[in-house]
């Protein structure tokens, strides 16, 4: 076992490189099925027909060797969903920092975090597509799909039909959503029977359930080029990856304590990575092997990684690098079909050299939007506050509160979320009713407005000297 301290705050680098870079292969996947006009498929006709395809097609050999390995790699970019699906159940873990978890404060966050990024990209995208629309006499979202988009999970269907006709992959984003909603059930099942049993059985269920997938409903994964009566929506359930999903918390718990999957000697990951991936490798070509392969092919290519970024990520400027680059790769993968698509279809077209030059850019391109709409986040969770706070003072039946016994004053140290660190900096009023007060808290770290209403006294105030000097210079370094 690795001697490595432990702290339950800390980011993992190698966590955030391999979140990047699933979605990175995600998006190489798309591109390179809109590309070959989605002809480049699997069948479930065994392994070497398949194989003896990906070494024929030759769609990219015209640039050389170096980009029919892009292609060739390319092509099981789909892999890369599975690996996302784990990796996002490990930081949900590790977001809640060793405390208890409360599930209305973190499915606040959770899904705040999964929508936000995902209304902004939308109120964006629909908007821009439109208007490319009309100068290039090209493909817009309807109507509808696109007030479905807008306005989703408030239309929502499991399958992400009602996504996938503006966006083919947002089909992604109701699974993740799905999965969000169980984490606090999950997170409880798992203190209680521990992290092999919740293994065990969630294991059990997601096999039952895609062998009943397969089997009686007919079904396919989205890879996979066939026609069947099931389709490939079965496998958009957060049933189909639950396995995934909980061995990922699973890892990170044993992550903080400082022992698991994560504390394997590089020869023992390695080994394990390789073997579970090959099975899966083979397990994709074959129709039974559905049952199984995205639950191997995630486990193997996550170990693997694991492994070889664990070592590359030493270096504390590269961690830092790291971390950020996670930080966009949700929003990356929201936005890049939209720069992929609109760039193919009305730029590159067939042209293979314009192709390879492109592909570069796309991929930066992305990713500096991905940037544009994380800067964004804030401002519009503050603006979505703000409306909804003013919108509830006017709409209230009584708008003037009674009146009560405690409000809090500058300088004093206050209750908020169970915590008494916190002290006001700052008053001030909601709307010009000067009745309902907004307080910006501290607890030494950072800074926050939030409702007086929110707030409790606490027994240990500052003496009143100080009390007065905080009232008069409050640090002025906390300002949002």
């Amino acid at each position: 076992m690795s001697s490595e301290t432990i702290s339950p705050a800390q980011r993992v680098p190698w966590l955030e490189i391999l979140q990047a870079l699933a979605v990175l292969w995600l998006s190489l996947y798309q591109a390179h099925l809109l590309f070959t006009g989605y002809v480049h498929r699997f069948t479930p006709v065994s392994l070497w027909p398949n194989l003896q395809d990906l070494l024929d097609s030759g769609e990219l050999s015209e640039r050389g060797w170096g980009w029919q390995v892009v292609g060739v790699v390319s092509r099981f970019g789909y892999q890369g969903l599975g690996v996302f699906v784990l990796l996002y159940a490990l930081s949900l873990v590790l977001s809640l920092q060793g405390r208890p978890l409360r599930p209305g404060k973190f499915l606040s966050w959770a899904v705040g975090r999964l929508l936000l990024p995902y209304w902004i990209v939308a109120l964006l995208a629909y908007p821009t597509l439109w208007a490319i629309a009309q100068a290039t006499d090209s493909y817009a979202p309807d109507a509808w799909h696109s007030f479905a988009g807008l306005t989703f999970p408030l239309l929502f269907d499991y399958s992400g039909r009602l996504l996938e006709r503006t966006n083919p992959t947002w089909w992604f984003v109701p699974l993740l959503l799905q999965l969000t909603l169980l984490f606090p059930l999950l997170w409880h099942l798992l203190q209680r029977w521990g992290v092999k049993n919740l293994v065990l059985v969630s294991t059990l269920l997601t096999l039952l359930y895609r062998s009943l997938a397969v089997g009686a409903g007919g079904a396919h994964p989205p890879y996979v080029l066939v026609d069947t009566g099931g389709g490939w929506q079965p496998f958009a359930s957060a049933l189909a990856h639950l396995s995934t999903f909980v061995i990922g918390m699973g890892a990170a718990a044993a992550y903080q304590s400082g022992r698991g999957v994560v504390f394997w000697r590089g020869s023992q990951g390695l080994g394990i990575g390789l073997g579970l991936y090959g099975l899966g490798f083979l397990a994709q070509f074959y129709r039974w092997g559905w049952v199984v392969a995205d639950l191997l092919l995630p486990l193997g290519l996550g170990l693997v990684g694991m492994v070889g970024f664990r070592r590359l990520t030493e270096p504390s400027w590269l961690q830092a690098w790291l971390t950020w680059l996670g930080k966009h790769s949700y929003t990356y993968y929201l936005l890049h079909y939209f720069v992929i698509d609109r760039t193919i279809k009305l730029v590159i077209r067939n042209d293979v050299k314009l192709y390879t030059l492109l592909l570069p850019v796309m991929v930066l391109g992305t990713f500096v939007l991905a940037m544009l709409v994380e800067a964004m986040v804030p401002f519009w969770r503050r603006l979505g506050c703000g409306i909804w706070r003013d919108l509830d003072f006017i709409l209230q039946r009584s708008p003037h509160p009674p009146p009560r016994r405690w409000q809090p004053q500058v300088g004093e140290v206050v209750i908020y979320q169970d915590r008494s660190d916190w002290r006001v900096l700052k008053r001030e009023p909601l709307l010009d009713e000067q009745e309902i007060w907004l307080c910006q808290v501290t607890d030494g770290q950072r800074s926050l407005w939030v409702a007086e209403t929110e707030l409790e006294p606490s027994e240990t105030q500052p003496d009143q000297e100080e009390a007065t000097y905080r009232r008069i210079r409050p640090d002025p370094s906390l300002d949002p």
